[in-house]
């Protein structure tokens, strides 16, 4: 059972690093290329799209399967591919406490911006540099969780 749901948290941790990494790569910097009320008007409504049951199970999935793993992990130290479980376990979970403590938070202020505002360029840039950082992070654990997950699977 614990290896299927290594395989299950190595499928869903490769699909989020895969979402973040297109917003990384061309979401992001293409609705940057709109004028600022519209880039604010495109990503208040993708932020309110992304919190459905397909995008929730597999950010979260891996999450929750990362808590069971990780005591599995602790529980089985000696074991063949025991420390890429756990290691895989806490770098995904760091990805999900940037996307709860950072984006989050900033993609709530967001939706609260009025797109008319006089100083919506500046409220843009200034949410658009530090969230576009965050989000390579993101990217980053969620691959690395998955790769992670997928050399404990293979040893294990």
């Amino acid at each position: 059972m614990f290896r299927i749901m290594t395989l299950l948290a190595a499928i869903g941790a490769g699909l989020s690093a895969g979402v973040f990494l297109a917003f990384s790569t061309f979401v992001m910097p293409g609705i940057r290329r709109l004028p600022a009320s519209s880039g604010v008007a495109a990503m208040q409504h993708i932020n309110k799209l992304a919190p459905n049951p397909w995008f929730m199970t597999v950010l979260l999935g891996p999450a929750l399967l990362s808590l069971v793993l990780g005591v599995y992990a602790i529980m089985r130290l000696g074991s063949p591919g025991a420390i890429y479980l756990l290691i895989g376990c806490a770098v995904y979970l760091v990805g999900i406490i940037v996307t709860i403590t950072y984006h989050v938070p900033h993609n709530d202020a967001l939706a609260l911006v009025d797109v008319n505002s006089p100083n919506i360029a500046k409220t843009w840039t200034d949410y658009y540099q530090p969230w576009m950082l965050w989000n390579h992070l993101r990217a980053l654990t969620c691959l690395g969780g998955a790769v992670l997950f997928t050399l404990a699977w293979r040893l294990g």
